[in-house]
């Protein structure tokens, strides 16, 4: 770790990123050098495209001079080409690499696709950009919570067809219903504050069982069950890891009541989504609100794609047109702590990609 007594680090822009966002990191810390090369990065098609157009190819002579910017670089800001193959190529070519900023909040997942072992892991930090979702995460929970309680599939359904029903159906009162979220991190404790202002009692799961504020009960994932029998409605914002996968089961499905809507905003190897499904016709779940899915994107077949019960979020539930500057922004705060030695939040676990 650097700390203010040593030489100052060189950062390399390994993804497209405004240039005035780049100014803003240098004018934060003017003892550093900060290399960008625009030319070198894909252009961004929309708002935080981190990975840049497809189509967009280096020449021989530019992808030379793209890697010998990254390979000089004790810090990068990015994975280079927004890639697991690029974590592990940069791994093996940068002996001086001391610290990855990811765009991603689940960044572990890439980290792990890298392929790279433990000894090479351990060599540098990788930090996540875990929080700067946060917010446009809890409002898209919200507005899953909103659909389902409010019928807004029926509606839409009814108005394509120009119907109007001879007997109104009434929609269910979010105020005073019961909310489960699993993973009471950054992202889930937004959640929880965004559900308390729509009036809903919250409980959920955290590693680490503890009191939390504004929280009715706290539990492990060993006592999610137990939770579910009285919610109304269950966001998800946990990670895919080999302790989440599948934790959305037959047996914690059949653990819900009658009616609970389902909004899963954390990874989709999360969910079983045979589970859901049956979940779903059973009439468990009246409503599913999904951004994440185990297969990425979703496959054509899935009956997830037509199911009238089921809102289709293509995974960009996080995206928003500030997500560069907040992420720009938490990338100079944390400089500021790599700079003075101090420990880096939201390092990702070499051993278990969270």
């Amino acid at each position: 770790m650097m700390n203010s007594m040593t030489t100052s680090p060189t950062v390399a822009i390994a993804v497209p990123l405004e240039a005035e966002l780049v100014e803003s990191i240098r004018a934060a810390h003017p003892s550093v050098t900060v290399l960008y090369q625009p030319d070198l990065l894909p252009p961004e098609r929309f708002p935080a495209d981190h990975a840049g157009d497809p189509d967009f190819r280096r020449t021989p002579e530019q992808e030379e001079r793209y890697w010998a910017m990254i390979n000089q670089a004790q810090v990068l800001y990015g994975l280079p080409n927004e890639s697991p193959a690029g974590l592990a190529q940069v791994a093996r070519q940068n002996p001086h690499l001391q610290w990855v900023q990811a765009m991603a909040a689940g960044a572990g997942g890439a980290v792990k696709a890298s392929g790279l072992d433990l000894e090479s892991l351990q060599k540098f930090k990788v930090t996540t950009s875990a929080g700067v979702h946060a917010l446009p995460l809890a409002e898209f929970a919200a507005l899953g919570i909103l659909n389902g309680f409010k019928r807004s599939a029926e509606l839409a359904v009814d108005q394509s067809n120009r119907i109007w029903p001879e007997l109104r159906t009434p929609t269910r009162l979010v105020s005073g219903s019961r909310l489960v979220i699993t993973g009471l991190g950054e992202i889930g404790l937004e959640t929880a504050r965004v559900a308390r202002a729509l009036g809903m009692k919250v409980s959920g799961t955290k590693r680490t069982v503890e009191p939390l504020e504004g929280i009715d009960e706290v539990a492990g994932n060993d006592g999610l069950a137990g939770l579910l029998a009285t919610a109304d409605a269950v966001v998800n914002t946990l990670p895919g890891t080999p302790y989440t996968e599948r934790l959305f089961s037959r047996e914690i499905f059949a653990a819900m009541k009658p009616g609970t809507v389902f909004i899963n905003v954390g990874r989709g190897t999360v969910v079983d989504e045979d589970a859901l499904l049956e979940a779903l016709d059973s009439g468990q779940v009246s409503y599913a609100c999904l951004d994440v899915f185990a297969v990425e994107p979703l496959p054509q077949e899935s009956p997830l794609w037509d199911h009238p019960r089921v809102m289709v979020s293509p995974h960009t539930s996080a995206l928003s047109a500030a997500e560069n500057r907040l992420i720009a922004e938490r990338f100079s705060a944390n400089l500021g702590i790599f700079l003075a030695g101090g420990e880096l939040p939201h390092l990702v676990d070499p051993v278990h990609f969270y």
